[in-house]
């Protein structure tokens, strides 16, 4: 399968302003690529940059060192490390799709709205984005009931199948699931696992991180021990 995401040498400092400016080195020497239709885990303690390393290829965080080629297959490579917010946004909003571990969204829209809104930005019909939307809200068991109520009332397993079923809506290549299981009871976790499943044999490049270990053995194709990147291990 062709890569989608090839990262060479990056590396992360997080910047202390008010400690006269010294930087914290997060990770260095980032190295791996991520192939379409496979689901590759970031392992490692907590704290240790698995976050990080999504969040840059995401490009909420700026990379110091190194490159962050994107790869779609359609389209043209772009360093991510280097882009311009523009690009930025038009991968998020065509090529790398994100799930993060908390739901962030505008209030009083309706839970099917939020679930659609991704999808409907890649400009498909509104009602189809609905259809589908309800399709996933009912896969991951959240009930009829709730769906057109804002989710900022729900409790946090509810806003997590939310936001799971936001993530998954899309026809995005790359996916980013930083613990999409977490707050989730086993049922759902099954569910979350299937979704995975179908996206690997849609061709979908997964790279995630999942602390449960029960899903993490099944959905990984193969585990990137973060810890080879920590500053503080070269130190040791």
């Amino acid at each position: 399968m062709p890569s989608r995401l090839i990262l060479t040498d990056v590396a992360k400092n997080f910047v202390m302003h008010l400690r006269g400016g010294v930087a914290i080195p997060v990770v260095g020497g980032v190295s791996f690529s991520l192939d379409a239709g496979e689901c590759v885990v970031l392992g490692g303690p907590s704290g240790i940059g698995k976050s990080s390393i999504l969040k840059m290829i995401y490009g909420n965080y700026g990379v110091e060192q190194g490159q962050i080629i994107c790869a779609p297959g359609s389209g043209k490579l772009v360093d991510i490390a280097s882009a311009d917010a523009r690009t930025i946004h038009a991968l998020r909003k065509r090529t790398i799709g994100y799930v993060s571990q908390f739901l962030r969204v505008v209030p009083r829209v309706s839970a099917l709205d939020v679930v659609a809104e991704p999808m409907v930005a890649q400009g498909a019909d509104p009602e189809a984005a609905r259809t589908k939307a309800a399709d996933l809200l009912a896969r991951l068991n959240l009930p009829e009931a709730l769906w057109n109520l804002p989710p900022a009332t729900f409790s946090g397993g509810e806003q997590q199948r939310v936001n799971i079923a936001r993530g998954f809506i899309t026809d995005h290549e790359i996916l980013l699931l930083d613990e999409p299981t977490a707050s989730l009871d086993a049922t759902n976790r099954a569910v979350v696992i299937d979704l995975i499943e179908e996206k690997k044999r849609q061709g979908v490049a997964m790279l995630g991180i999942f602390h449960d270990r029960d899903v993490r053995e099944v959905v990984a194709d193969r585990v990137i021990d973060v810890t080879a990147f920590s500053p503080r291990r070269a130190a040791a």
